[in-house]
């Protein structure tokens, strides 16, 4: 027993001399050529490696850096360096017969630079793709081949030719099994995405593309969580403009055309300066055609859904050096408008305080178009049977409501409201404003919304018969009722005498298409906060030009633009209307 103890003792006191001895006399610095050689070729690119050191322990050879030269045609900085790489190493081999059989690679903390030319390459397009064409050429059993490749706590930055912004992504880690240059082999990708978030690729790659080793097939699942857009280039941060993103996709590309579909979820979005991030996000499930060589892809019928409203989205998109540019359809019928009220804060657009959308439908025919850090969105929206509940636009149209009479009463209902729309980063203008609200009448216009959140728009309200009527019957009670009416607009301008004759024609005439009389006025303020401001000269104009039916309009109407642009003062609707007119300086 104490013999074979003994001999348990030597052997691995032999073994523990074998472990801190042999390193030293098996001249692994020799090996270094060999490896650069090798890896140069399978690479085609020159690769550098630092002093070599063996540990029997884990069976590897360490160099203390790594360099992997760039395609010179993009860089002459290096393509991918390392604090250190060790090379696992069959250990019989290498120290009986000084034999060096690679059997896996960790390259530890590398940094990557990807870049891409205005003509769409990258500059590991060319990257292994000699080698791969020679191998496939040559006996199996010859071929380069690793068992495992791992890079750890790595640092990738993305760019162009044609700009010195980086797209910095950190600790990437890549894993690999079996890597061939001529076989498929699976890969795991996981990196920090800018702004916090991260991103997973778990599938296979390969066999490598001959020609551009860009073109390489895929077969992957993608993961992206909470990737702040505002910090990707793909929003314009600097007016404010961001949003998070989760993803899960498929890709499948062959033969130069990629595959791409899934979900996509858009948090907190917000798409104009000025306004404030969505409290819902906007869910799209979506799948697109991508041409590897053109750099440009189709995006196939797709939805878009926010609560239970659904569009369906549809168009082309095109990926340059620099940037993304979209061109996409967005159609929407019957959607909920209760169910986007909580998104139109991404769009510069607030709610009355106090105000709410009940019910109602809404229409929309989009385009958005341009780079995705510049959108602008331009088409039509129409919003049918909708009810604005806890707004008063009587109320709201205190001096013009004083004149005609105007009630709403505390909810507005929208039988109909339609305009056309341009939305860009800095804000939200409308044309062609045409709304019908049952207790009003109709009102036309058009405006702005800033990116202070600020409005600008100039409206025109026709009221409807009764109240037109009640308008008319108040002038043709004489005098006094219409300079009390209008004399409180008018009065300190025109004196009484206009403020009678203005009641006169009020209570006198009728509006030539059979409605009431038409106020033009001002909407200032905020969209939480809207201001009604009656436009002073406006009104009596206004007021009086819709009768031109019993005052010889249509006559008027037939005469020519030059005729009809210069004022009658045997005209009263003209004498009167003119004193309201600016005076040049």
């Amino acid at each position: 027993m104490r013999r074979t103890l003994r001999v348990i003792l030597i052997v691995l006191a032999v073994f523990v001399v074998l472990v801190l001895v042999a390193p030293f006399l098996i001249p692994v610095n020799q090996f270094r050529p060999t490896i650069e050689e090798k890896a140069s070729a399978a690479l085609g690119r020159k690769v550098d490696v630092g002093n070599l050191s063996l540990s029997l322990f884990t069976g590897s050879l360490a160099a203390d850096n790594l360099s992997i030269a760039d395609d010179p045609k993009y860089s002459k900085s290096p393509f991918l360096t390392a604090k250190s790489v060790k090379v696992g190493v069959e250990l019989l081999p290498l120290i009986m017969s000084k034999d060096l059989k690679i059997t896996g690679i960790t390259i530890d903390s590398p940094e990557v630079t990807l870049i891409r030319s205005a003509g769409g390459e990258w500059n590991y397009s060319s990257f292994g793709a000699s080698a791969a064409k020679s191998q496939a050429k040559q006996p199996s059993g010859n071929e380069f081949t690793v068992q495992k490749l791992a890079l750890t706590n790595g640092r990738i930055n993305i760019g162009s030719t044609s700009s010195q912004k980086r797209s910095i992504y950190d600790k990437v880690n890549l894993t690999a099994s079996n890597v061939s240059l001529t076989t498929q082999f699976p890969v795991t990708l996981t990196a920090a995405l800018p702004g916090g978030g991260d991103l997973k690729l778990d599938g296979t790659v390969g066999p490598l593309d001959e020609a551009n080793t860009a073109l390489t097939p895929v077969n992957a699942k993608l993961t992206i969580n909470n990737l702040n857009l505002a910090t990707t280039g793909f929003l314009d941060p600097s007016a404010g403009l961001g949003g998070m993103l989760d993803l899960n996709a498929t890709i499948a590309s062959q033969k130069g055309e990629a595959h791409v579909g899934g979900n996509a979820k858009l948090s907190k979005a917000l798409l104009v300066a000025g306004g404030s991030p969505a409290s819902v996000p906007v869910n799209v499930s979506f799948n697109t055609r991508y041409d590897l060589r053109k750099n440009a892809g189709v995006l196939e019928p797709s939805t878009l859904k926010i609560g239970n409203a659904v569009a369906h989205l549809s168009g082309t998109y095109e990926v340059p050096a620099d940037s993304i540019v979209v061109h996409i359809k967005v159609e929407g019928e019957n959607l909920p408008a209760k169910d986007l009220e909580a998104f139109l804060p991404a769009l510069g657009v607030n709610m009355p305080s106090g105000a709410s959308l009940q019910g109602g439908t809404l229409n929309t025919h989009l385009e958005v178009s341009g780079p995705t850090d510049k959108l602008v969105t331009s088409g039509n929206v129409g919003m049918f049977n909708a009810k604005l509940a806890h707004f008063d636009l009587g109320s709201k149209l205190t001096t013009i409501s004083n004149l005609v009479g105007v009630k709403t009463g505390s909810d507005l209902d929208i039988e109909k409201m339609t305009t056309d729309l341009h939305m860009s980063p800095n804000g939200l203008q409308t044309q062609n404003i045409n709304a019908i609200v049952p207790s009003l009448g109709t009102l036309v216009g058009s405006g702005t919304i800033d990116a202070k959140n600020n409005l600008d728009f100039k409206m025109a309200a026709t009221l409807k018969n009764a109240i037109g009527g009640a308008a008319g019957a108040a002038g043709s009670a004489a005098t006094g009722a219409a300079s009390n009416a209008l004399g409180g607009l008018l009065g300190k301008v025109t004196g009484g005498a206009a403020g009678n004759t203005a009641g006169g024609i009020l209570g006198g005439c009728k509006n030539a298409s059979g409605g009431g009389p038409t106020i033009p006025f001002q909407i200032k303020g905020t969209t939480k906060d809207p201001k009604f401001i009656p436009d002073v000269g406006g009104v009596a104009a206004g007021m009086l030009k819709s009768q031109l039916g019993c005052f010889g309009g249509g006559a008027q109407s037939k005469a020519s633009p030059q005729q009809q642009q210069q004022p009658n003062p045997n005209n009263p609707i003209d004498a009167i209307g003119g004193l309201f007119k600016k005076k040049k300086p």
